[in-house]
């Protein structure tokens, strides 16, 4: 890709308009296909200008928040790319939320505009209701009462290039591991792709980026959404995360990039090698992931796979922490890449002082000069996360003598027993190993001699029947292969796990599970 500040597009990206720029080079070009619909460029492009019109003939003007409550539609690329255009700040919402969460959060991020799919309808007028803020409801694809059609709402306005755009950014809500969720206010979606996009190689006008997880989540936002269509590159989107249909749409698409987490490499591993078989999937070239610590032996795996088209990132709000291609992962495994530039990435202690090398820390990442990222009316939380000019996300891990990163667990998931630090993905990475096992989320439970204990619950491969001879298996098996204080003291069996919609196990209401309930049972 052609570096975005060079002439022409410098003029187009710094207002928000660089897939305008693109609808002008590949008009005819898929940007969007979905089972909801397809858009080329050109009428991305026109929707775009069509929704910031409709908005601003309605009184929604630059600086204003706009809230998005949406599935993976074609409609959800139109506002996110119109309001980067218009001036205007996006609050993606989860539609899993109920009425009222989503409600607090439009409330939050002070929303003057709401635009919601008509199948989470009930959910937006909660949220509309709890949201005095909202002076324009406008729903997608379906009647929702109090809401306005936004088909309608679109098809009245002109649909050439705005004459006085103006960048616009996006503000995400935290999960509310603690308390309420806080919105993050995040960089300017060209400076991501000034900074990131050219490690991708995108070939514009070839190349498509299958969309595995939910767009209002950040990893899918930007890297499946926001930085290709911006490097001229269409996307397929999936309604929700299925391990065939993802290799029947590479196939069928000829998908060449793809983001996706580690849960997602476990479920593809786990499909019958005659299913894996079954699917042309070589138009791969490049397979991003980042976001939790992926266990060496499922990436080991993946690589023999697919070859050395497997890319890992570390990233923040700001940027890119470390990256890691495939041939350089695996003369250290485990690794998240070599911090560069030096500085740029530190383990410390609780107050920021950096810790010697291999030693196992918070991983602290530099802030900018200018542009660093705060939440939303929370001036306390930002504060806790900055320690001079150094932030933490709450990761933990260390670095080797070289420089290259490693994280061992997130700061919120360790279990601390009898005063030892213990790191429940080491534990899962080992019980998924064993054959018998699909998934597994280990968490700390109350202990009272201990403080807390390591539990152990896991989901098993299909056939397999739960058993306490297999539970005895299972601990024995992860004693072989670990220091026996980190192994699960005992193991809990269930159907299916608790996963957030992009895949990943919502460890989170286990702790909150097996805290509530009576640690004897």
């Amino acid at each position: 890709m052609t570096d975005v500040g060079t002439d022409p597009r410098l003029e187009y990206a710094g207002r928000g308009m660089l897939l305008a720029w693109w609808a002008q080079q590949q008009p005819d070009r898929p940007a969007i296909i979905s089972p909801h619909g397809t858009r080329t460029f050109a009428e991305l492009n026109a929707k775009c200008n069509q929704l910031v019109r409709a908005l601003r003939r309605r009184g929604v003007e630059r600086g204003d928040s706009v809230a998005l409550i949406s599935g993976n539609l074609p409609e959800f690329s139109e506002v996110s790319f119109g309001t980067q255009r218009g001036g205007l700040r996006l609050t993606p919402v989860n539609w899993h939320l109920t009425g009222e969460e989503a409600g607090y959060v439009v409330d939050n991020c002070e929303a003057k505009a709401l635009i919601a799919d008509a199948r989470h309808g009930e959910v937006a007028q909660v949220a509309a209701a709890a949201a005095p803020g909202v002076i324009v409801r406008l729903a997608i694809g379906g009647d929702v009462e109090g809401f306005e059609s936004y088909e309608d709402a679109l098809a009245v306005e002109d649909d050439s290039d705005l004459d006085d755009a103006e960048s616009g950014t996006t503000m995400l809500y935290t999960s509310g591991t603690t308390g309420r969720p806080k919105g993050v206010n995040r960089p300017a979606a060209v400076r991501q792709v000034g900074m990131i996009a050219p490690i991708f190689g995108y070939v514009p006008g070839e190349d498509l980026n299958l969309c595995t997880g939910p767009l209002y989540h950040a990893a899918p936002l930007a890297f499946s959404h926001l930085i290709p269509l911006m490097s001229g590159v269409g996307i397929v989107t999936m309604e929700r995360w299925d391990p065939e249909e993802a290799l029947r749409l590479i196939q069928d698409h000829k998908v060449t990039h793809t983001h996706m987490v580690p849960t997602m490499f476990v479920q593809l591993l786990k499909l019958p090698p005659e299913v894996r078989d079954r699917y042309d999937i070589s138009s791969l070239r490049h397979v991003l992931h980042g976001a939790a610590p992926c266990p060496v032996h499922v990436k080991r795996a993946l690589i023999e796979w697919l070859g050395p088209v497997v890319f890992e990132y570390y990233a923040a709000t700001e940027g890119t922490g470390t990256m890691v291609d495939s041939t350089t992962w695996l003369t250290r495994p485990g690794t998240v890449g070599k911090v560069v530039p030096d500085g740029q990435v530190k383990i410390g202690d609780e107050d920021g002082n950096e810790l010697p090398r291999t030693e196992i820390g918070t991983v602290f990442l530099k802030a900018p000069d200018a542009g660093r990222f705060e939440y939303f009316k929370a001036k306390d939380k930002t504060d806790s996360a900055y320690r001079g000019d150094y932030y933490t996300l709450g990761d933990v891990g260390y670095m080797d003598e070289d420089g290259f990163l490693f994280l061992t667990d997130r700061s919120v998931d360790l279990i601390i027993s009898g005063g030892v630090n213990i790191y429940p993905t080491e534990i899962d990475a080992v019980l998924l190993a064993h054959p018998k096992v699909a998934d597994s989320a280990t968490i700390g439970i109350p202990n009272d001699e201990w403080g807390e204990e390591v539990k152990s619950v896991v989901e098993l491969a299909a056939g397999i029947e739960p058993s306490r001879d297999l539970e005895a298996e299972l601990i024995e098996f992860a004693r072989d292969r670990l220091a026996h204080f980190k192994c699960p003291k005992t193991i809990d069996f269930v159907d299916t796990l608790p996963r957030q919609d992009n895949g990943k196990i919502y460890r989170r209401l286990l702790r909150d599970m097996y805290r509530d309930s009576d640690p004897s049972k």
